[in-house]
């Protein structure tokens, strides 16, 4: 059964049965919700698909989705919406999933989304050194889209 249907069964109001029909009981305006069950973290090194199945997935299956995902943007809230479900994940992109999201970025004339995957990355890792890493795998592509980094676009708060 489904969440969904579970809230519609506790939310509904008691109705009597039989020929006669008892006074109503004023419904309250608000109703609590149902409490749903809450997915427990995950401590492997997969991540979770949240789909229509629930199995592990590798980095590499999940770098190879979110690259097919970024080539088929054709929005700007679709980019966005990719952006989001890629990093809610406890894991960092990949550099082959990023270079999908900047070229996505430059497809729909998004610059500011496309400083922003920079930040989001820049978030993600955990030292200094990573964050180099990934700024010099994306450097050549970078310059080529004209995409600067916040640190160059606002120097005093770096």
């Amino acid at each position: 059964m489904s969440p969904i249907s579970v809230f519609r069964i506790a939310t509904r109001a008691v109705r009597p049965s039989g020929f006669i029909r008892a006074a109503q009981l004023p419904r309250p305006r608000v109703q609590a919700p149902v409490a749903l069950a809450i997915a427990r973290p995950s401590f492997s090194t997969s991540a979770k698909r949240f789909g229509g199945h629930h199995e592990d997935e590798t980095y590499e299956e999940f770098s190879a989705r979110f690259e097919k995902e970024f080539d088929g943007v054709q929005d700007v809230f679709e980019l966005q919406r990719n952006l989001n479900n890629c990093f809610a994940y406890d894991l960092v992109p990949s550099v082959e999933v990023l270079t999908a999201a900047l070229k996505a970025a430059r497809r729909v004339n998004d610059y500011p989304t496309a400083v922003r995957i920079f930040e989001g990355v820049k978030a993600k890792v955990e030292t200094q050194e990573q964050y180099k890493q990934y700024l010099e795998a994306l450097e050549g592509l970078r310059q080529e889209l004209g995409v600067a980094l916040r640190e160059e676009l606002y120097p005093e708060e770096a």
